[in-house]
Parts: C-alpha cells; sequence; structure tokens
C-alpha cells in the first residue's frame, strides 16, 4: 500500500517550511506522494515537483492550491493554473473537473476553519453530475480538522458516497506525514485512480498540544495579514 499527505503549506504561502524542508520531511516519513496546497497559489507546487525532479527523489510531486470558495475551502489537486477565490462551490467543482483536477473536501464541517459546511455538500451533491466532489477529508490531526470528523464519515457513508482521505494539513515540515491517505500502489496515478474508485483509506494520529502551539502566532500572521496582501497585490497586477 501507498501512503499519500494530500494537504502541506509551504512558507511560499501560510506555512513556515521551505518547498526543500516539506521533500525532505516527506522522505524521511516514507510518503510515496505528496501535494503542496497553498491557500489560492500554486507557484509551489510547481517549485516542489522540479525540486524532487532534480534531486530525483522517490517521493512523486502532485500539483494543486487550496481554493478560496464562498462556502469554505477546497484541495483543488492534478491542476496546472490557479483558480479563481471566492467563486461558489459548485462553479470552483466545475473548473476543477474542467482542468482535469480533483476536487477533496478538506477538514469538513469544521466550525474552527473556514470549512465547507453540510448543507452546501448536500445542495452540491444534489445538483448532482460532473459538480459532486471526488473526496472527503476524514483524517485531519488538528483540532480543527477533526472537530467534526464524525459527523462528515457518517454524511460521507449516508449520502456522498466519496473516496475518504487523509491529509496533515502541516504547516511545519516536522509535521508532514502525521496523517495521510493510504491507496493501492505507489504512485500519483495509482492514489488518482484510487480516489475516483473510491477504494482509499485515510490513517495518522492526533498532534499533541505542544505541535498545535509551535509557531502558531507567525503562522497565523502569514494566514490572516501577510498572505492575504500577497494575494491581493498579485491580483491588482494582473
Amino acid at each position: 500500500m501507498g501512503r499519500a499527505d494530500l494537504q502541506l503549506h509551504s512558507d511560499l504561502g501560510d506555512g513556515l517550511g521551505s518547498p526543500e524542508e516539506i521533500l525532505d520531511a516527506a522522505e524521511r516519513a516514507d510518503l510515496d506522494v505528496i501535494a503542496l496546497t497553498d491557500h489560492d497559489d500554486i507557484r509551489g507546487s510547481f517549485v516542489l515537483r522540479d525540486l524532487a525532479a532534480r534531486r530525483r527523489s522517490g517521493v512523486q510531486i502532485v500539483t494543486g492550491s487550496e481554493v478560496t470558495t464562498r462556502s469554505g475551502h477546497l484541495l483543488a489537486l492534478w491542476i496546472e493554473d490557479e483558480l479563481p477565490m471566492f467563486s461558489s462551490l459548485a462553479d470552483t467543482v466545475a473548473r476543477i473537473h474542467a482542468a482535469g483536477g480533483l476536487a477533496i473536501v478538506p477538514h469538513p464541517l469544521s466550525y474552527l476553519t473556514f470549512s465547507i459546511g453540510e448543507g452546501a455538500l448536500r445542495s452540491l451533491h444534489e445538483a448532482g453530475g460532473t459538480l459532486r466532489v471526488d473526496g472527503i477529508e476524514l483524517r485531519n490531526p488538528s483540532y480543527a480538522g477533526r472537530v467534526r470528523r464524525q459527523r462528515a464519515a457518517w454524511l460521507n457513508a449516508t449520502l456522498l458516497g466519496v473516496a475518504e482521505t487523509g491529509s496533515s494539513d502541516a504547516h511545519h515540515a516536522q509535521l508532514v506525514g502525521t496523517a495521510w491517505t493510504e491507496f493501492e500502489g505507489k504512485s500519483a496515478d495509482d492514489l488518482r485512480r484510487a480516489i475516483t474508485e473510491r477504494t482509499t483509506r485515510p490513517d495518522g494520529r492526533h498532534w499533541t498540544l505542544r505541535e498545535h502551539l509551535d509557531g502558531v502566532a507567525r503562522q497565523q500572521w502569514r494566514a490572516m495579514v501577510r498572505d492575504p496582501m500577497k494575494r491581493a497585490r498579485r491580483r491588482m497586477k494582473r
């Protein structure tokens, strides 16, 4: 079985570790696939992919980002272009699929971070067709990521029926691989097939209080002040 960490954040976004430190940590954790998903910024995943290619790393890289929709955050994986912020959830899912990517719901239903709620997921499911998400994150080691995990698991089991994933949501390199998605095979292609066929399994551990608090002030300043200003300046230039 392969192991993938599908939600990571670098210091190119609101994380505290460089792409190189993230790749080092992924190799130490014996991960097969990782996705760097900085908020509304795909550039870091390209940097990481190029770095892994240059060093001939055994870790394969999935490009993507964590997109801010009007309903909450959404992971867009296997994409090559950035998606607009603050679009509707349905429009964002449609754009991801049109770009050949997969849409995964991170920290679902959580009230401790900007998350997609049950009502939005029910409405999207009722719309059907290509608007349905491809996976839902049911293992996230943070307090925010696990506060509504049981309800999210119930919703998936009784209604959504999509692939179950696990991700560390690490903003520190040392937390890479603390949660993961298990899948049959080892490659990014194998992972994508497993998500599509709904054969993945989430696993991992919870973070300690010390791990939650490590660097939290600096990380929150990046998330709430520096990163939004940086994204706004980039869009104004466009």
